[in-house]
């Protein structure tokens, strides 16, 4: 049997790799940064807050979905889905 022969990778998909790498983790970034907004916003309607913090908040998540979905980590449909359901909660 001959010996497999180890494959090198070229230094573009060396450079591809790292670049996903690097996308990926801005991008779990940005999602993280959406979800603690959105947990605020379930917290402060559970406490009964005044309803300029819930709009603030509302305003924030809009700002953070609407820049999501301009760096195509969100979905637009998704986008707009949620958007929705928290307009409606206020």
């Amino acid at each position: 049997m001959a010996e497999e022969k180890k494959r090198v990778k070229k230094p573009t998909a060396l450079k591809r790799i790292k670049q996903s790498m690097q996308k990926n983790q801005l991008n779990s970034q940005f999602k993280s940064k959406a979800k603690t907004a959105i947990k605020n916003f379930n917290k402060s309607i559970e406490e009964k807050a005044a309803k300029e913090t819930l709009t603030k908040q509302l305003s924030l998540i809009f700002s953070l979905i609407d820049k999501g979905v301009k760096k195509n980590i969100f979905k637009k449909n998704t986008a707009n889905r949620m958007k929705a359901k928290y307009s409606c909660k206020v």
